[in-house]
């Protein structure tokens, strides 16, 4: 796997594109020099984790032929400062599921990815916390 990262102007905005050619764009917040123009690395490692794990519960209910008519997740990240970088300590996911599904199913889909087959998740959790809870047709599991 290999990412080519260009600089577009003289701030911190970066066009990132992998070896396919999709493209995603990153700044840094206007108060630490930025422009604001994109999310930023930080905010792009939480969306990296939501769209990994969230790829693996629905492949895995798919599998088990459950009917999701709505998935969306919500992450946050705490941050605390260590020496001059301030990593994620604490991550939360809440995972909102809608349609014909399993409590157990939709438990079990999401423990295996975060436990098992999530490489995002796999890389934070020796240095971040991470969490999650699902909210299947508006009740919490």
């Amino acid at each position: 796997m290999k990412i080519k990262l260009n600089r577009i102007g003289d701030a911190y905005h970066f066009k990132a594109e992998n070896e396919r050619g999709h493209i995603v764009e990153m700044d840094s917040r206007a108060e630490f020099g930025g422009q604001d123009l994109a999310a930023s690395p930080m905010e792009l490692l939480l969306m990296s984790l939501a769209g990994c794990s969230s790829i693996d519960i629905i492949s895995i209910l798919k599998k088990q032929k459950q009917n999701i008519t709505s998935f969306r997740t919500e992450v946050e990240g705490i941050r605390v400062p260590i020496d001059a970088a301030s990593p994620f300590k604490k991550i939360t996911l809440m995972i909102y599921l809608e349609g014909n599904i399993s409590k157990e199913k939709a438990l079990k889909a999401a423990d295996l990815s975060f436990q098992k087959y999530c490489s995002v998740a796999k890389t934070i959790e020796p240095t971040a916390e991470i969490n999650y809870k699902i909210v299947l047709n508006s009740e919490t599991l």
